[in-house]
């Protein structure tokens, strides 16, 4: 069966819609397509509506992410909201073996009877989806890989700061804020002064008194979609910090690297990744360097509290697993719940979607050997899936929260 293909004279009238992972990188990742002409837009639809398309035009087999995604995208095209002969939908490609390579079919299988004149174009660098892949500028790029960095920064400020909020909606004001800094910033050639600009954001948060005394912290890892996104977790952050907890939500660049270690030791392992190997040595030289550029002014502020460094992520891997282990998100979840345990961070949420087969054994098959290594570890594994309800949730957070370790 033929798909529709988006043309590079479709750019200038067509809106692209992005299912909603990451909400502030992607709104500043958003800002930077739109700024080279491109008409995107992050869809924020939740609730039954959702859910209810997705099960309609997915078959029951699939992960919970691809059935978020396909519902929105069918929801927001069914609205009367867009025009459908002047939409396409965006969904990335990691090149794994996982929901993030392959659903991409699902998305197009779904819409073609519906709406069959609308594009679906893949955000991919492993050279998935020739046809329909968007070709992106290096520069475009490289502001996308800028946009990824301060995404992380404020995540990291604005979950340390919401608990601590005078009012409410105080730390949301702050962040809508900075993003608009941040944009600017784009706009006028100076992001890369990330430095400067960290502090400008530092700045911007200090209205928020946050205390020495901190409340008890509590991380969140998982499968990538529905350890961020909303819409998956049900609001996972909002609720936890309503209970009196202050959220730890680990970087993007910590799954960035996870992805860039894998593909050097595919290399050095099976001969694999000749041509882009030096890439991905630079892409982790990189990244290692602004997590640690990142950690060094949250610390230096005498206030937020800096992530654990990758490198030990990257070494728990052979103390309890092994970095072989990569399907979904593989040796980066029991070592990111190892390093939170050993840090401080005791209470841990482990996000499984329905029909994520690797992260179900990556991070609920491995808890019992993490309460082996860290016996004051607080683990909950928490499903998620269309049928799974939201009392039942609710109620394994509260038994989690009752026995709260600080």
């Amino acid at each position: 069966m033929s798909y529709p293909v988006f043309t590079k004279a479709m750019k200038k009238t067509y809106t692209i819609l992005i299912p909603d992972m990451l909400p502030i990188h992607f709104s500043l990742i958003s800002a930077v397509l739109n700024q080279y002409g491109y008409h995107t837009e992050i869809l924020h639809l939740t609730g039954a509506e959702v859910k209810e398309e997705g099960l309609r035009n997915v078959h029951n087999d699939a992960c919970y992410p691809a059935l978020l995604v396909v519902g929105q995208f069918v929801a927001a095209l069914k609205s009367g909201k867009y025009d459908v002969n002047h939409t396409a939908l965006l969904i990335s490609q990691t090149g794994g073996g996982c929901r993030a390579s392959n659903y991409i079919f699902l998305i197009r299988k779904a819409i073609a009877p519906l709406f069959p004149d609308v594009p679906v174009l893949s955000f991919n660098f492993s050279g998935l989806e020739k046809g329909n892949a968007m070709k992106f500028t290096p520069l475009e790029l490289l502001k996308m890989g800028h946009a990824a960095c301060y995404g992380d920064f404020l995540m990291a400020l604005f979950d340390q700061s919401k608990p601590y909020e005078s009012f409410p909606g105080q730390s949301e004001e702050i962040l809508q804020r900075s993003l608009t800094l941040i944009e600017h910033s784009f706009h006028n050639g100076t992001y890369g002064y990330r430095r400067h600009y960290y502090r400008k954001l530092l700045a911007e948060f200090a209205a928020i008194n946050v205390p020495k005394e901190r409340k008890p912290r509590v991380g969140i890892v998982g499968e990538i979609y529905v350890k961020y996104s909303p819409l998956a977790n049900n609001h996972l952050a909002d609720f936890l910090v309503k209970e009196g907890c202050e959220v730890v939500e680990p970087a993007l660049l910590e799954f960035c690297l996870y992805c860039a270690v894998n593909a050097i030791n595919d290399h050095q392992k099976y001969g694999l990744n000749r041509q882009s190997l030096i890439l991905w040595k630079w892409a982790r030289h990189f990244m290692l360097k602004e997590l640690a550029i990142q950690n060094h002014l949250l610390q230096k502020s005498g206030v937020y509290l800096p992530s654990v460094d990758f490198r030990e992520i990257e070494a728990n891997a052979s103390r309890i697993i092994n970095e072989g282990v990569k399907m979904g998100e593989g040796w980066l979840i029991p070592s990111e719940m190892l390093a939170l345990a050993e840090h401080g961070v005791s209470n841990i949420v482990c996000c499984q979607p329905f029909g994520c087969l690797p992260n179900h054994i990556v991070g609920k098959g491995m808890m019992h050997p993490l309460m082996r290594m860290c016996p004051n570890a607080n683990i909950a594994a928490i499903d998620y899936d269309p049928s799974t309800s939201y009392v039942n949730q609710e109620n394994r957070l509260k038994l989690l929260l009752a026995n709260i370790k600080h």
